[in-house]
C-alpha cells in the first residue's frame, strides 16, 4: 500500500526520518548542554524562549502556506535551517565556542521548524485521500518512532564527547532534506492570486485565525485532543517522579537466567522502550488492521485503553502490572494516533490548512502544559486521584471529539440535500 502513496508524501516522510535520526541525537540533550555551558536556571529560560518562539513562528507559518503555497515555505525554512546548522557548527569547533550565539542558532532553527511543520502538514493532506489517510499517518508515526529512537541512542553515546561531530552530521543531513525538498516535492497546492504587500502583515494573521477559533467543530476536536495528549505527557511529569521515589531499587529475575538491578528511573527507561518498540513493531500490522475500518470507533477505543494504561501507571508499583499497563496504553495509542489524523483532515477548512494545522499545535503545547500542572497536582492528591483524573479526561476527549465529528456529519448532511435540492 505504500507504493500507491503520492510522491510527496514518501519524500516527507524520508526527509522527516533522516532528519529526526541526526535532530533527536542532538536537540533532546541541549537544556544539558546550556545547564554545563551557563547554569541550570538559565537553561531552564532559553529552552522554555525556544518552546515559545518555535510555536509563534508555527503560528505565521501555517498562515503563509496558505498565501504562498506549501514547496516555497518549506524550501525556505529548509535553507533557513541549514544556515542555522552552519552557524551552530562554526561556533562549536575546536577553535571557538560560544553558548550564546549557539542559542541563537537554536532560535532560528525553531524558526524553521515553524515554518516548514504547518506546510507539510497541510501538503499532507492536500496529495492524500480519505481512504488513504489512517495509513499514511500510521506510517509516517512509525516512522518518527524508529528515528527518535536510534536518534536518542546516538546522542546517549555521542553528544557529550563528539557534539562537534554530530552537529557535522546535522548540517549534512539539512543539506540532503534541502536538496530532496526542493528537487522531488511537487507543489500540488495553487496559490489563487498574487498577495498584496499588507497581506503578509500582523492583522490579517490576526484575522485568519479569528476565523479558525470562531470554527467550533475544529476547536472542539482540539479539546478533545488537548485531553488526550494532557495524558500523554504525565509521563514525564507525575509519573516519572512518582515511579522515582516509589520504586524500592530491587533486583529482578528475567526468566532464571539473570538478575537485573532495578529502580524507579530504571524502570521508567525500561517502560518508555516498551513503548517505542511496540510502535516500531507493529505500527504496519495495526495499520493494515483498521486500513478500510471506521476511524471514529477505532479512535474511542483507542483513547479508553491509552486512558486505562495510565490509570494504573499512576498509582501501582507492581512491575509486572506497570508493563502490562505500557502494553495496554501503547495499544490504544497506536489506533488512536493515525484515526485522529485521519479524521482532523476531514474537519480543517481545506483553504486553510496551513492556518489549520498551524493551530492545532496547541494540543501539544497546552497538553504540555497540563502535564507538568499535573506534577504539582499528583503531590497533593496522590496517585490513585491522578488516575482517576486520567479517565475522566479520556471521557472529556471523548465528548468533545464526538460534538466535533458530528458536527461534521451534518455540515455533509446538508451540503448533501442542497446538492440534490440544486439539481
Amino acid at each position: 500500500m505504500f507504493k500507491t502513496l503520492h510522491p510527496n508524501i514518501k519524500i516527507r516522510i524520508y526527509t522527516s526520518f533522516l532528519s529526526r535520526v541526526v535532530g533527536s541525537s542532538v536537540f533532546p540533550f541541549m537544556a544539558i548542554y546550556f545547564t554545563k555551558e551557563i547554569n541550570a536556571t538559565i537553561a531552564g529560560i532559553l529552552v522554555l524562549i525556544q518552546v515559545a518562539v518555535q510555536f509563534l513562528a508555527g503560528l505565521y507559518g501555517g498562515y503563509l502556506a496558505d498565501i504562498i503555497g506549501r514547496k516555497r515555505l518549506m524550501v525556505a525554512g529548509e535553507l533557513l535551517k541549514v544556515a542555522a546548522f552552519a552557524g551552530m557548527l562554526a561556533v562549536n569547533s575546536p577553535l571557538f565556542s560560544s553558548p550564546w550565539i549557539t542559542f541563537v542558532m537554536m532560535l532560528l532553527i525553531g524558526i524553521s521548524s515553524g515554518i516548514v511543520n504547518p506546510a507539510s502538514e497541510a501538503m499532507l493532506i492536500d496529495v492524500s485521500t480519505k481512504e488513504t489517510r489512517a495509513f499514511m499517518y500510521s506510517i509516517n508515526y512509525w516512522a518518527v518512532n524508529l528515528s527518535i529512537m536510534i536518534g536518542l541512542m546516538i546522542g546517549g553515546w555521542f553528544f557529550e564527547h563528539h557534539f562537534f561531530e554530530l552537529i557535522g552530521v546535522l548540517l549534512l543531513m539539512g543539506i540532503v532534506t534541502l536538496w530532496m525538498t526542493n528537487s522531488f516535492i511537487i507543489d500540488t497546492y495553487k496559490v489563487e492570486k498574487e498577495r498584496k504587500a499588507e497581506t503578509y502583515g500582523i492583522k490579517p494573521l490576526i484575522k485568519s485565525y479569528g476565523l479558525v477559533i470562531k470554527d467550533w467543530t475544529f476547536m472542539s476536536f482540539t479539546f478533545g485532543g488537548i485531553s488526550i495528549l494532557s495524558i500523554e505527557f504525565q509521563r514525564n511529569n507525575f509519573i516519572s517522579v512518582r515511579l522515582e521515589e516509589e520504586i524500592i531499587p530491587q533486583a529482578i529475575q528475567l526468566f532464571n537466567i539473570m538478575s537485573l538491578d532495578i529502580d524507579g528511573i530504571k524502570l521508567l527507561s525500561l517502560l518508555t522502550v516498551v513503548n517505542t518498540l511496540m510502535i516500531v513493531l507493529f505500527t504496519g500490522v495495526i495499520a493494515k488492521w483498521i486500513s478500510g475500518k471506521k476511524d471514529e470507533p477505532i479512535m474511542y477505543t483507542g483513547f479508553i485503553l491509552f486512558g486505562l494504561g495510565f490509570f494504573f501507571l499512576a498509582f501501582s508499583n507492581d512491575i509486572l502490572t506497570l508493563f502490562i499497563s505500557t502494553v495496554v496504553l501503547t495499544i490504544g495509542e497506536l489506533l488512536y494516533v493515525p484515526t485522529r489524523q485521519s479524521l482532523l483532515a476531514d474537519i480543517v477548512d481545506d483553504g486553510k490548512r496551513g492556518a489549520y494545522m498551524a493551530m492545532n499545535s496547541l494540543v501539544f503545547q497546552v497538553g504540555k502544559m497540563i502535564g507538568a500542572l499535573g506534577l504539582i497536582l499528583g503531590n497533593i492528591i496522590g496517585g490513585m486521584a491522578m488516575g482517576v483524573g486520567y479517565l475522566v479526561l479520556v471521557i472529556i476527549g471523548i465528548i468533545f471529539s464526538k460534538i466535533a465529528i458530528k458536527s461534521v456529519r451534518k455540515k455533509s448532511t446538508i451540503v448533501s440535500i442542497k446538492a440534490a435540492v440544486g439539481k
